[in-house]
C-alpha cells in the first residue's frame, strides 16, 4: 500500500511540475513577444522622427527662401508637393515632402514604409486641413510595416510667424 501512495504522490508531483513548466514557458514566450513588438515600434518611431528632422531643415515655403512674406496669399497654393524638376533629396521646402514615400530595407528595419503628408492648417484648428493658405503647415509622418499591428503616426506643426 505504501508503494501505491508513493506512486500517486510521484505522479501528482510530476503533474504539478508539468503545469508549472508549461506556465513558465508561456510567460517567457509572452515576454519575448512584447520585447520584439517594442523593438519594432521603437524602430518605426525612429524612422518617422528621422524624416521629420529632415523636413525641419527645409524652408517653410519655396516663396520664403529669399524674402519674408507677410500675406499667406504669397505662399505656395494647393496642390502641395515638389516643384517641377525637384526630386528627393534636393527638396528645398517643407511642402515638397507632400506625398513623399520611401521603403526602408536597412538591417533590423526590413519592410518598413515611411510616408508624409503636408497640408495647411488653421491657427485654432491644427488637426483640420485648411482649404486656404495659412502661416501653419502640418506634417503627418506615417510608418507602416507588416510587423506593426497599427501604423505609427507622428505629426508636427510648422509656422512662419
Amino acid at each position: 500500500m505504501s508503494t501505491n501512495i508513493q506512486s500517486m504522490l510521484s505522479l501528482g508531483a510530476l503533474l504539478i511540475f508539468s503545469l508549472i513548466s508549461l506556465r513558465f514557458d508561456s510567460a517567457v514566450l509572452e515576454n519575448t513577444e512584447v520585447e520584439v513588438e517594442n523593438k519594432v515600434y521603437l524602430t518605426a518611431f525612429s524612422l518617422a522622427d528621422d524624416l521629420l528632422e529632415e523636413i525641419k531643415q527645409k524652408a517653410f515655403d519655396a516663396n520664403t527662401i529669399q524674402f519674408p512674406i507677410t500675406n499667406p496669399a504669397g505662399l505656395t497654393n494647393y496642390p502641395l508637393g515638389p516643384g517641377s524638376g525637384e526630386t528627393y533629396p534636393n527638396f528645398n521646402d517643407i511642402d515638397d515632402f507632400n506625398g513623399y514615400s520611401r521603403p526602408i530595407d536597412a538591417p533590423h528595419a526590413e519592410k518598413y514604409e515611411v510616408s508624409s503628408e503636408i497640408y495647411y492648417v488653421g491657427e485654432d484648428t491644427p488637426e483640420v486641413q485648411s482649404s486656404s493658405r495659412t502661416f501653419y503647415k502640418r506634417a503627418d509622418i506615417t510608418v507602416t510595416s507588416p510587423y506593426l499591428k497599427n501604423p505609427v503616426k507622428l505629426s508636427f506643426i510648422f509656422t512662419l510667424k
